[in-house]
């Protein structure tokens, strides 16, 4: 989507900041013992009584046998989205866990994604909504993971300038794993947004500098690296929805939805 209007900035605004809260609700939940369905149902109904519309559920790409039967996508340890909830899952201290929701708002989509530790302490004095793991269940590598796969994001909006290429965006990902000796995600990456579930152009994570679709004034786009322990190498699960990667270790994801003008870049999902 280009965003021409203030009314569209003012809607967008609005959506991601009711997105914002739908995840921190379902985090603040996110203990050991409780279902991935259950917290399906918080985020659901956290949408919803905000005014707005989960956008996940039921929704159903070209290529996909089925629609995708629930509002949130719960991925853990080595799957890496678009896990489905499952009341027979349960969270145990120490899995790394990755929640990405997406809704609708007054016909506005965003999309975001947050990856945390079950049973980790969290700081939060970067204002709680991009809170820093710092101690608790999860070992080292796992810390490591998130926080590289976070300082990704970070440095992946930077590069989203008018003018630049999506291609730009990626390289930074790709950068920040290898500072960090993890790899990128193969396959996998994001996308503009704004008026549906998925718009064009693709934002691949391994992308290069000075390729792919030019950013122009106005995007809006869901940025999101993923990154693992492993090479990167993903695999479709039995459910036909589920990414989990080929080596069997473990995987991070971290998302905003950004709305690029030639005055900067403006996070819309905090």
């Amino acid at each position: 989507m280009i965003a021409t209007t203030e009314e569209d900035i003012k809607t967008l605004r609005a959506a991601g900041k009711i997105l914002a809260g739908v995840l921190r609700d379902v985090e603040v939940l996110a203990k050991e013992g409780t279902t991935t369905a259950e917290l399906d149902l918080v985020a659901e109904h956290a949408t919803r009584t905000r005014g707005a519309v989960p956008s996940f559920l039921n929704y159903q790409p070209d290529g996909a046998a089925y629609p995708y039967p629930a509002s949130l996508c719960i991925s853990i340890n080595d799957e890496v989205v678009h896990g489905i909830p499952n009341e027979k899952r349960m969270l145990r201290n120490g899995d790394i866990v990755s929640i990405d929701a997406g809704l609708s708002y007054q016909g506005y989509f965003v999309d975001a994604a947050r990856t945390f530790i079950v049973g980790d302490s969290t700081d939060t004095s970067l204002g709680g909504e991009r809170s820093l793991v710092v101690r608790g269940a999860g070992d080292l590598k796992a810390h490591q993971l998130i926080n590289a796969t976070r300082e990704a994001l970070e440095a992946a909006i930077n590069a989203a300038r008018v003018g630049s290429h999506v291609g730009n965006i990626g390289a930074e990902i790709v950068r920040g794993a290898r500072n960090h000796g993890f790899g990128v995600v193969e396959d996998l990456g994001g996308h503009a947004v704004g008026r549906a579930v998925h718009e064009k152009p693709f934002i691949a994570n391994d992308g290069k500098e000075g390729e792919g679709a030019e950013i122009l004034d106005g995007m809006v786009l869901a940025i999101e690296p993923m990154l693992a322990e492993g090479k990167g190498a993903i695999i479709l699960d039995e459910d036909e929805w589920t990414y989990r990667m080929k080596d069997k270790k473990r995987a991070a994801h971290f998302e905003d939805t950004v709305l690029v003008t030639k005055n900067g870049v403006e996070i819309l999902t905090v």
